[in-house]
């Protein structure tokens, strides 16, 4: 039988009473700046540490965050936000670095943490316009990086100045920032978390974190070895899970359920996860092999990762256990296993096209069984909803994370957070990477386990948090982060104006008055011609399209029918407000009135 998956037996939030005793009793007595010596003569008295987040602290994605020291300048992370529903058009959205302008030779280098779209997409825009500063990451992510650097512009990724970090153990000096690394668990290959020590206050960022119990093959990670470092220590941490109080599954219960609908499916088995899921894949992939069966990977990103983890050696192929999607049709169906992007509902990715029947080579079958191994990000819960609904219409066998544990969230719980502080036990406190809710819930847990609130900064974007050795505190003023949006090939030129309209247009669409006005004597000739798009029907609306056809005639007599010098500006915006009205008077609605005017 497959293990179900009870809601009723999650973990119900713990009294913080005793997690605030422990709390107390483990963090270091004396006040950090005892423990650390003062500064050398020679430090400039106005030299300070500045952390400035350009992004990821009001919402999910466009991950940035701007470390600054005197003339030292290191970056973490540029990551991309995709569109909301109010974005109309918009393909991503980046985080601004207006601060950031006329400071570029001072960037010692930008570190990323690791190789999602919401840590590395803004890069290939991002990287040249700052002066294509000296990138830090592990080996997947760099090379994903270059990818995406290749593909705005061909031969682009030469310019770029790359470190590769293989080994946890190194660390590079970057101004006045001594850079370091350590080991994190996340929802992808060489994810890694940051240590970056200053003269006044050592920073600790995990990026995207979560804590694996017992997972397969490898130990559990501990870190308390992070509260041996030089103090002040401020700990980032990134808190999408600040409202999460379930018990998380482990890797083994997950793996065996997985395995299980997969040995007991009736038909072909068409899984969906993230295409950055490189060790999943590669866990499937072993388990075909030992099962003879054949597995079609689908979605450009997904084989793109798999073939950049094979040539890193991360991925060890199985000999002849990969197909192409157009070969699986040649295999009994019970011998077939599909793993495809799309889980979060994306409409040009495979399992999208699956679901519509605009696939070439795959369509659903009743007998088929259809997994999403992959939580659903959040704002992408109704374009998930949708496509479950026309899954569940076309397969019989649907299986997700809330009736069966098949996915493990790269984004760790409350206890979670509760470790992670109780371990590296740090002097200040600094959640970030979710939306502002999730940052103040996090504040709130580590309160409750008795960190003082006036050691916890809960940022938004832009916020300016200094530290000097006698003082932290968050500045009033705040750097520029408005949105910069990315449509087609146009960067920031779309701005909220131009987003406006186009709200505007999806709401109540377009009313075009096209009006021929003699010269000389000021006065319509003919009939106004109207164009309706998105407002009504031209055919069944005729009785309104006539009585605004009046209703220009007696706006352009009254503006311009005196004869002599007509300011026709005045006489567009007359037609633009006073039709904008008389629709909104008559329907409700008002579209965008585009007047035109010809004279003859």
């Amino acid at each position: 039988m497959i293990q179900q998956k009870n809601l009723a037996t999650a973990r119900k939030p713990l009294d913080r009473t005793q997690d605030k005793q422990n709390f107390v009793q483990t963090r270091t007595e004396k006040p950090w700046h005892e423990i650390n010596p003062a500064p050398k003569k020679n430090w400039k008295p106005d030299n300070s540490l500045k952390i400035i987040p350009l992004g990821g602290c009001e919402e999910v994605g466009r991950n940035m965050t701007c470390f600054e020291y005197g003339q030292d300048i290191v970056l973490l992370d540029m990551g991309l936000q995709f569109p909301e529903e109010d974005m109309p058009g918009i393909d991503y959205v980046i985080p601004n670095v207006e601060y950031l302008e006329g400071k570029e030779k001072n960037i010692r280098a930008v570190i990323f943490s690791h190789g999602h779209l919401d840590h590395i997409g803004a890069a290939a825009i991002l990287l040249p316009k700052l002066g294509n500063p000296q990138i830090i990451g592990r080996p997947l992510t760099l090379e994903m990086v270059k990818h995406r650097v290749e593909d705005l512009q061909r031969g682009a990724s030469k310019k770029l100045r790359t470190t590769y970090v293989k080994d946890l153990n190194e660390k590079f000096n970057l101004g006045a920032f001594t850079l370091s690394f350590f080991q994190v668990d996340h929802a992808i290959m060489d994810a890694m978390g940051v240590i970056l020590e200053t003269p006044v206050a050592t920073i600790i960022h995990p990026g995207d974190w979560t804590i694996e119990r017992d997972p397969v093959g490898r130990k559990a990670i501990d870190y308390s070895q992070l509260s041996t470092l030089k103090r002040p220590t401020i700990l980032m941490l990134e808190s999408l899970g600040a409202t999460n109080s379930k018990e998380q599954v482990t890797e083994e219960e997950m793996l065996s359920n997985l395995y299980r609908l997969i040995s007991e499916a009736p038909g072909r088995v068409v899984i969906t996860t993230f295409s950055s899921q490189i060790q999943r894949i590669r866990q499937i992939l072993e388990f075909a092999a030992k099962n003879n069966k054949k597995v079609a990977l689908d979605g450009f990103s997904m084989k793109l990762n798999i073939e950049l983890a094979t040539k890193l050696g991360y991925i060890n192929l199985p000999k002849g256990v990969i197909i192409t999607t157009d070969k699986a049709h040649t295999y009994p169906d019970n011998k077939v296993i599909i793993v495809c992007t799309g889980g979060q509902g994306e409409e040009m990715a495979a399992l999208s096209r699956i679901v519509a029947g605009n696939h070439r080579f795959i369509k659903i079958k009743k007998e088929d069984t259809v997994i999403f191994s992959s939580s659903v990000i959040p704002g992408n819960e109704r374009t998930v909803q949708r496509v479950k609904d026309n899954l569940y219409r076309q397969s019989d066998n649907v299986y997700h994370s809330d009736i069966i544990d098949v996915h493990i969230s790269g984004h760790s719980n409350v206890e979670g957070i509760k470790e992670m502080l109780r371990e590296i036990k740090p002097d200040y406190f600094i959640p970030v990477y979710a939306n502002h809710y999730f940052l103040k819930e996090a504040s709130k847990i580590a309160q409750g386990i008795g960190f003082r609130k006036d050691k916890i900064f809960v940022p938004d974007n832009g916020s300016i948090i200094k530290f000097t050795p006698n003082n932290a505190e968050m500045l009033k003023e705040k750097v520029p982060t408005s949105y910069v949006f990315v449509d087609g090939l146009g960067v920031g030129d779309v701005g909220e104006i131009v987003l406006r309209d186009r709200q505007m247009l999806a709401e109540d669409g377009m009313f075009v008055i096209v009006t021929v006005i003699d010269k000389l004597t000021g006065r319509v000739r003919g009939s106004p011609d109207i164009i309706s798009r998105g407002f009504v029907y031209l055919r069944e609306s005729k009785d309104l399209l006539s009585q605004t056809r009046r209703k220009v005639i007696e706006i352009v007599d009254k503006s311009a029918g005196g004869g002599g010098a007509v300011n026709w500006t005045y006489v567009k915006d007359e037609i633009r407000n006073k039709i904008g009205d008389f629709l909104n008077t008559k329907t409700s609605r008002r579209p965008m009135i585009l007047p035109v005017v010809i004279e003859v």
